[in-house]
């Protein structure tokens, strides 16, 4: 059986206590020096009232990549096959998912009900395709290892998120607080749970005044989504044809590509016909550097101004923390205006 093109969205059914998180490295593992960070997130899931499922793909000595494509692409299909699991939820991101697309069972994901994929970062290399090809909705904004961290007000935690039943709205507003720094020594202080947040930013619309727009939500990390430009897993332009009822709200981040690299991928993601169906982007906030001559805003501006639909910049989006969940597939209402900036999701 092969998938569908441009499938309806299926939502998994909504977490509850007592049900099984699994959990494995489709991308980069956890080094040992870190292995004490790996066993207080789990804890945390447990305090909650989850059972964690810790797979054989997870661990590394050096952060590489943690087994053979063939056999994280196993252990993955392998979970979110698994009825008795309702959650796959891996460590982090890394660099190198995009080896496990061709060993994916598609047929079997086709046929199986779906499971929650919990991630960000490269795990949009798998989010976007089981979105596009299978309908299965995801959340973009958790992962396992920032799991213990308690969220800012205006945002809400990635189980919450998961927890709310379909139909509930899930409202979340910019806390107005960001990270400056680099990520926590969590080698050194592995229990840690508070976010260091001490700079100030609010979501810009380009041009200026406000929005108020509805559409259904999908998007991730632009290093790893540019290379699926014109692939089979990443036709996000077909996918945002087939919701004939509302248009997309794409959401996009740069993790650490410089100005340039990230003005270059969007230029060809928009000519690949990404935000044709759009009514507005949303653009993460980012630490990445500027180039010489072009600043990460510019970059940005350049590549996406011809789409001519509002573009909404310093989302609490991405590797600058805090990071604000989006389930893909939800449909989604955003206001952005001089008291709120707001983005309400509904889905099932």
């Amino acid at each position: 059986m092969s998938p569908d093109p441009t499938p309806e969205v299926r939502f998994p059914r909504p977490l509850r206590p007592g049900d099984t998180i699994g959990v494995t490295a489709p991308s980069s593992g956890v080094q040992t020096p870190l292995a004490a960070r790996l066993d207080v997130a789990c804890d945390h899931l447990r305090q909650r009232g989850y059972e964690v499922r810790r797979g054989a793909v997870l661990e590394t000595p050096d952060g590489g990549v943690a087994a053979p494509a063939a056999q994280r692409a196993a252990e993955l299909t392998a979970m979110l096959c698994d009825p008795d699991v309702r959650a796959v939820v891996p460590p982090w991101g890394g660099e190198l998912a995009i080896q496990v697309l061709d060993h994916l069972d598609w047929d079997a994901l086709a046929a199986a009900e779906p499971t929650w994929l919990v991630g960000w970062s490269d795990l949009t290399t798998l989010m976007v395709p089981l979105l596009t090809r299978l309908g299965w909705a995801s959340l973009h904004g958790g992962n396992l290892m920032d799991t213990p961290y308690r969220q800012p007000d205006g945002l809400a935690h990635w189980v919450d998120v998961l927890e709310t039943d379909p139909g509930d709205p899930v409202v979340q507003s910019s806390p107005g607080r960001h990270r400056t720094g680099g990520f926590d020594d969590w080698e050194a202080t592995p229990a840690i749970t508070e976010q260091r947040l001490e700079a100030t930013g609010a979501w810009e619309v380009v041009g200026g005044g406000g929005l108020d727009l509805t559409g259904r939500l999908v998007g991730g990390c632009i290093e790893v989504l540019g290379p699926l430009v014109g692939t089979p897993c990443a036709d996000v332009a077909g996918w945002g044809r087939s919701q004939v009822d509302e248009g997309l709200v794409v959401y996009v981040e740069a993790a650490e590509h410089a100005a340039f690299d990230v003005c270059r991928a969007l230029h060809g993601m928009r000519m690949a016909g990404w935000f044709d169906e759009a009514e507005a982007v949303l653009v993460g906030r980012t630490s990445a550097p500027d180039s010489p001559g072009l600043t990460q805003r510019q970059a940005v501006v350049d590549a996406l101004g011809p789409l001519e639909v509002p573009l909404v910049l310093g989302v609490d989006v991405g590797h600058v923390p805090p990071n604000l969940p989006l389930v893909n597939g939800a449909s989604c209402r955003v206001v952005v205006d001089h008291r709120r900036s707001e983005i309400t999701q509904t889905w099932g």
